[in-house]
């Protein structure tokens, strides 16, 4: 799930520019990056043509997944070689505080207040549709910043294809009839609720930080930390949006809840295991661009370097405050009021709301 609801060119600032370099067994093209696995059969719940595909075995297979998911592992074992690693980071992170959780959503289901649970899958759908802008901005080349050849590298192919692949997750090929992540999460939605059960619900303009009140790394040029930024708040929100994941994994897989559609909520599970196999896919490139640039040298507006471990540690270390610290007490106090909001107009609040605290 990603989303930087922010332009290429406010992000990035300069036109990217192009190395003309040599091919090697860690060089890939974008075809290659982009192709998918011989499915048996396409993808299909409900009435809608999802991407990927299912194996004869019956197992589900992400899209542009054949060729990916080697280079990642060659790219991986690479960084190794030159003592470097992916950057130590998991959801895990994201464990604190958060509004509401998985046993308080099934307090207000079966109590018949099914809107926030609505909205969530609503809201989840559009924020993956926002993802899709990856497949169609211009990314600057890393090259000119950093002193080391990165054509063998990960962060050497995030314009052949690995950044469109990613966007193309979230949003789909909607001129083709497929949806991606945004479609499979209305199609859970459709399934436990039926369509249009509740109105329609919009998610919030940005849900990254906000780094317009100033540089953070000033060494180096804007573009160059735009590019960071922009990897590094994606990382943070696959992060959040796997928590939430897993937590409407165990709402659909509650056998109490959706009782008159329970064969359709188990379908909506293994839908959203699908979408967190996807998921999987872009958390560990994530961790790999941001190993990898870690691992190399940047060039310094004055002429300069500067370690990359000092670069992208200095700019992490502040947005996992934001994440842990900062954004979770807001959100916690925003949320709360929405769904007490709800609670309110039940004709039993008191009791519903005594039952929604005491849940954990």
């Amino acid at each position: 799930m990603g989303n930087c609801d922010v332009t290429a060119a406010t992000v990035f600032g300069m036109a990217s520019a192009t190395t003309d370099l040599e091919t090697s067994d860690l060089r890939y093209d974008r075809d290659d990056l982009m192709r998918s696995h011989d499915y048996a059969a396409p993808h299909v719940v409900n009435g809608e043509r999802l991407h990927g595909g299912m194996m004869a075995d019956g197992s589900y297979m992400p899209p542009r997944a054949l060729v990916r998911e080697a280079a990642f592992t060659a790219w991986e074992v690479a960084l190794g070689e030159r003592g470097g690693e992916p950057l130590d980071a998991d959801a895990s992170l994201l464990d604190g505080l958060r509004m509401p959780t998985a046993d308080q959503q099934g307090v207000l289901l079966r109590n018949g207040i099914g809107a926030p649970f609505w909205n969530g899958l609503t809201i989840t759908g559009k924020i993956e549709a926002r993802g899709r802008a990856l497949a169609t901005m211009q990314f600057p080349e890393l090259q000119p910043a950093i002193v080391e050849d990165i054509s063998e590298m990960a962060i050497g192919h995030l314009n052949e294809g690995l950044l469109v692949a990613h966007g193309l997750d979230e949003g789909g090929s909607p001129e083709e009839g497929i949806g991606g992540h945004d479609t499979m999460w209305f199609v859970v939605r459709d399934l436990v609720f039926g369509r249009d059960a509740y109105d329609d619900a919009d998610p919030p303009e940005s849900i990254g930080r906000s780094d317009s009140g100033g540089r953070l790394v000033e060494e180096v040029d804007a573009a160059t930390e735009g590019l960071i930024s922009f990897l590094a708040n994606l990382l943070i929100i696959e992060f959040r949006a796997e928590n939430a994941f897993a937590d409407t994994q165990a709402i659909l897989r509650k056998t109490d809840l959706f009782t008159d559609r329970r064969a359709d909520a188990e379908v909506g599970a293994e839908i959203v295991e699908r979408i967190r196999t996807d998921e999987a896919i872009h958390v560990r490139s994530l961790c790999l661009y941001l190993g990898e640039l870690r691992s190399v040298t940047f060039k310094t507006l004055d002429g300069g370097t500067m370690a990359g471990a000092e670069l992208i540690d200095r700019f992490w270390d502040g947005l996992v405050r934001w994440a842990t610290v900062d954004q979770p007490a807001i959100s916690f106090d925003r949320d709360r009021a929405v769904l007490e909001e709800h609670i309110a107009g039940h004709t039993d609040s008191a009791r519903v709301l005594a039952e929604f605290n005491a849940a954990s």
